[in-house]
C-alpha cells in the first residue's frame, strides 16, 4: 500500500470513529411504518398473578381493538383466565383489585373483549361460578376453550 493510500485510510478511519463516537445513533433512528390493521379475532391466554402484568394484559387487548376498528361485530378478543390470574376476578377479592376489576368490567360491557374462565381450574382454587364477578363468563375447561377458539373459529393466539 502506498503511504498516501495509508494516510488517507488512516484519516477516513479516524473520522468515522470521531463522527460515530459524538453520535448517539450512528445507525439513525427507528421508523414508523403507518399501517391499517383490519379486524382481528384474537385469544390471550393469560395465567399471571402479577396484577402490573394483568393490567398490561387488559392494556394489550383494549389498544388492539381499538387499532383494528373496534368493531364487536367484526373482531373477537377473548381472555382466557386460569391458573394465577383467577384470582384477580374472584368477588372476596374486589377490594384489593378494584381499580383493575372495573376496567375490565368497562371493557367487557364496552364489548371491547370478553374474559372466560376456566371452570376447572376456579374449583382447584376453591372458586365456585358463585364466587367470580358476573361479567366473567366460566368455561368448562381454559386449555379446550383456546383450542376451540384457535382451530374452530380462527382466533390467534396470544399470551
Amino acid at each position: 500500500m502506498h503511504k498516501s493510500t495509508s494516510a488517507a485510510l488512516a484519516v477516513l478511519i479516524f473520522i468515522s470513529t470521531a463522527v460515530f463516537a459524538d453520535n448517539k445513533a450512528p445507525w439513525g433512528h427507528g421508523k414508523l411504518t403507518p399501517t391499517e390493521y383490519k379486524p382481528q379475532k384474537v385469544v390471550y391466554d393469560v395465567t399471571t398473578g402479577k396484577p402490573e402484568i394483568m393490567d398490561h394484559v387488559l392494556d394489550r387487548a383494549s389498544y388492539l381493538s381499538t387499532i383494528t376498528g373496534a368493531d364487536p361485530f367484526d373482531q373477537s378478543i377473548v381472555l382466557v383466565l386460569h391458573g394465577s390470574a383467577i384470582k384477580f376476578f374472584a368477588i372476596e377479592n374486589t377490594g384489593n383489585y378494584q381499580k383493575m376489576l372495573t376496567r375490565a368490567e368497562s371493557l367487557v360491557s364496552g364489548e371491547v373483549l370478553k374474559l372466560k374462565m376456566c371452570k376447572l381450574a376456579a374449583e382447584a382454587q376453591g372458586y365456585k361460578p358463585e364466587d367470580i364477578h358476573g361479567f366473567v363468563e366460566l368455561v368448562p375447561m381454559g386449555d379446550a376453550e383456546i383450542i376451540t377458539l384457535q382451530y374452530e373459529e380462527d382466533h390467534a393466539y396470544m399470551q
